[in-house]
């Protein structure tokens, strides 16, 4: 009998095993661009303040345990300065998204079992974020906030999201 339950118990552990292993996560990072200089309010494409070097750097050490399979950006300065540290340190090229022109049905399956990091705007990544995990749960990032990390895991049929607060 004590023969049958450990047959049992070992078959449905490596039946457990071979279905973790065959399932796929997807898991996104998406960040705000990190704090932008903002002494020429007629400026549409500002670079980043020193603090928002800082921040950037950061992000890189937050994110550092984490093996990215790609980087996106909106193409600005201040997006592409803060993904910049991230992408180097990975040895990847950031890739250019717009946030109005994406088949999310195709983002996803492209991004399929990766790991992305996602760089927007107060206003896009929210917004990038609610339509990943098909809900409107986040507002707009207030203009003075820049410690958001959203973290979105899919894996299979199931859609997990966190919001983290690191401020540095």
């Amino acid at each position: 009998m004590q023969k049958r339950i450990l047959l049992f118990v070992f078959i449905i552990s490596f039946m457990t095993i071979s279905a973790q292993q065959n399932t796929e996560t997807t898991t996104f990072y998406l960040i705000r661009h990190a704090e932008k200089v903002r002494s020429n309010p007629t400026d549409k494409n500002p670079d980043l303040s020193e603090r928002g070097v800082l921040r950037a750097e950061n992000w890189k050490k937050v994110l550092k345990h984490i093996s990215f399979d790609a980087v996106y950006s909106t193409n600005f300065t201040r997006t592409l300065k803060t993904a910049e540290p991230i992408a180097i340190s990975e040895e990847l090229e950031i890739k250019l998204y717009q946030p109005t022109k994406i088949d999310f049905n195709q983002f996803k399956q492209d991004t399929k079992g990766k790991n992305i990091l996602i760089v927007g705007h107060s206003n896009t990544i929210p917004q990038f974020v609610n339509t990943l995990i098909n809900q409107e749960k986040y507002p707009e990032i207030d203009d003075a906030e820049f410690s958001h990390l959203y973290i979105i895991t899919i894996r299979e049929n199931q859609i997990s999201n966190l919001l983290l607060h690191i401020d540095f």
